[in-house]
């Protein structure tokens, strides 16, 4: 292995371990020696880079930097964030790398050959005492420097760099940084003093343990989580992660003040100045009014909390996808965690005062960041269910909907393949027959379980019924019924006090057929279960126009592919009705039609995802037709 290969293995070491580091926190250098373009041997070090995180990291994620033109910046009296950058830019090996950590200089001041910087819980609990001197000194020796709370630049890595002599550094409010001439020797004190940091909270009962991940099933009222995604989805919508195991914390007497501080401020980054304890128009008040007691010229972010304490749910985290909901509610465990620890341990805590607060919050490098992030998905942040989603129009439209960027809820009698391909974070599936009361629960209650609300549903989910009606079983005919077109409607009164709880309206798409408009002989159950299909839509859309639910119908026809409506029995049958054989019976329906081409399970996908949109916004009561032109089934 290269150093540079040891530096990867030693920070993924590290980034595995969330309670030293969690997403994209920490950093991790190396110093070593390396060939200029002019053929020069000079001494290099390679620094995590901006945004990327310990537990993935690769090579090229640590930019290389000339150390013989770093060094001379000691001598400075000051630099600037803004003069900071510009000359790190100026130093790169290779002028294309990344933008290297804003501790670079930290790194490269001390003259060890490995650094690493953790913010470990352990550690931030002791720096958050409310005398972190003592507190450290007394939990790890008095070998272990401590420097008071500075925002991470040029001034801090000066102060670190005049404690190279002690053993290791313990940052105030901000975590820990140890060095060594060996890649074990840094990481073995990183690992000796968080160890003996845990133990001695231990020892004066506290726990920084974060139980991680949550129990599956929140145990929440479900209408009241939907009730809050209403509320936080008014702009952008939002989606909710639950956190039950964080019951005891917000149970704590504490609470106000465990919700009012962080683990450390690269926490405030992802999850807020502070946490909700569930008013979120009283939220927004106080951080606005914090805003203008300190404000300069910068503009507001927004005031909306990320994450929440609520007595008897725990912890719920909001954000514009699922994984980022994910990540801020495992960051909100690790910091209110640390905090509750601190207060355990030593009868109270301190943190950064409102201005430190605030240059953190509005700290110009991080504001940088926000507008480099790429335009969200256009159904980003949105939850839809989708039935019959194991093949056909239903598997077509899961993966059109998928690459747009919504969260799916996917039902299917059938489990196999459900929901394959699809991103793990942004799907929950459900395997069950939609005409038991309990699958109907299942899809609605798993889509607040999991994301914390529902925009709308694709009501997909059907068999196809044939028969003559003087020889048709009874029987089939309401299997039909009750497939086709009654286990839409419970579905569709299941999701509806879903919607109007969270006031931001929602769409619904039933996927009707051809055949409810221009029927054939023979598929009578089918037609008319479509037709009562039509007609289901029609007064949705009636209903749901005062609450802003809009209802639309796509009428698809002939969808073959992967779809399990032409069971070869069916097939057979309606090829029969038609006079071709079994295996013409596409090129029938292609020709058939005005368009003469064939309709695929794509097709009525993307007509799908338009009703779904706000491209649609204006549009209920509609059937779209997806048939190649068939002039009988026009709608009128």
């Amino acid at each position: 292995m290269t150093e540079l290969d040891r530096l990867v293995e030693r920070s993924r070491r590290i980034g595995a371990d969330p309670s030293l580091v969690l997403h994209g926190g920490g950093n991790t250098s190396t110093k070593l020696v390396e060939t200029d373009h002019l053929g020069r041997e000079r001494r290099v070090i390679r620094i995590k880079g901006s945004g990327s995180d310990l537990a993935t990291c690769e090579a090229r994620h640590f930019p290389g930097l000339w150390l013989d033109e770093l060094l001379p910046l000691r001598e400075r009296e000051s630099l600037s964030d803004e003069e900071m950058l510009a000359y790190l830019a100026r130093c790169l090996v290779d002028p294309t790398s990344p933008r290297p950590s804003v501790e670079t200089l930290l790194h490269a001041f001390l003259p060890a050959a490995h650094v690493d910087h953790v913010h470990a819980d352990a550690i931030c609990a002791l720096a958050n005492a409310p005398d972190p001197e003592a507190a450290v000194r007394d939990a790890l020796g008095d070998d272990v420097a401590v420097v008071p709370y500075i925002r991470p630049g040029f001034e801090l890595s000066k102060r670190v760099a005049a404690l190279a002599e002690r053993r290791a550094v313990v940052l105030a409010h901000h975590g820990l940084v140890t060095w060594g001439e060996e890649h074990e020797e840094s990481y073995g004190l990183l690992s000796d003093l968080v160890s003996r940091a845990r133990d001695y909270l231990k020892g004066r009962g506290a726990d920084v343990a974060v139980p991680w991940p949550p129990p599956a099933g929140s145990g929440a009222d479900r209408l009241a989580l939907a009730r809050l995604r209403g509320r936080l989805s008014r702009g952008r919508r939002q989606v909710l992660a639950i956190d039950p195991a964080q019951r005891d914390l917000a149970a704590r007497p504490d609470l106000e003040a465990v919700a009012a501080e962080r683990g450390t401020p690269d926490h405030m980054l992802r999850i807020g100045i502070r946490t909700s304890l569930g008013d979120v128009d009283d939220f927004e008040r106080g951080y606005a009014e914090y805003f203008e007691r300190n404000a300069g010229r910068e503009a507001m972010l927004d005031p909306a909390p990320r994450v929440f304490l609520l007595p008897g749910v725990g912890c719920v985290a909001a954000g514009p996808d699922a994984a980022t909901a994910r990540q801020r509610l495992e960051i909100a465990a690790h910091s209110h965690r640390t905090v509750a620890a601190t207060r355990d341990a030593f009868g109270g805590s301190s943190w950064l005062s409102e201005r430190e607060v605030f240059a953190f919050d509005y700290w110009p490098l991080e504001l940088y960041k926000l507008t480099l992030l790429p335009e969200p998905p256009e159904l980003a942040g949105s939850v839809f269910a989708v039935t019959g989603a194991t093949s056909g129009i239903g598997k077509a439209v899961a993966r059109e909907l998928s690459a747009r960027g919504a969260h799916l809820v996917l039902a299917d009698r059938d489990g196999e393949g459900l929901g394959d391909g699809l991103p793990e974070v942004r799907t929950h599936t459900v395997v069950g027959d939609l005409t038991d009361p309990a699958t109907v629960e299942a899809v609605v209650g798993g889509a607040v379980d999991r994301f914390g609300g529902l925009d709308g549903a694709v009501l997909n989910a059907g068999i196809a019924s044939t028969g003559m009606l003087d020889e048709l079983d009874a029987a089939e005919w309401q299997r039909s019924l009750d497939v086709n077109l009654t286990a839409h409607f419970e579905l569709t009164q299941a999701l509806w006090p879903l919607l109007r709880e969270q006031g931001i309206g929602g769409s619904l798409v039933y996927v009707a057929s051809k055949n409810a408009f221009a029927p054939g002989g023979g598929f009578g159950p089918y037609s008319v279960a479509k037709a009562g299909l039509l007609q289901l839509m029609r007064i949705a859309a009636i209903e749901g126009g005062p609450i802003g639910v809009r209802a639309n119908a796509v009428n698809p026809d002939a969808i073959f592919g992967d779809s399990r409506l032409f069971s070869s029995e069916v097939r057979a049958q309606r090829a029969a009705a038609h006079g071709v054989a079994p295996d013409e019976l596409e090129a029938f329906y292609a020709k058939r039609s005005l368009l003469g081409r064939e309709v695929t399970a794509a097709d009525v996908a993307a007509s799908v995802a338009f009703l779904l949109s706000d491209r649609a916004r204006a549009t209920t009561g509609c059937v779209v037709t997806v048939d190649g032109g068939v002039a009988a089934a026009f709608p009128r």
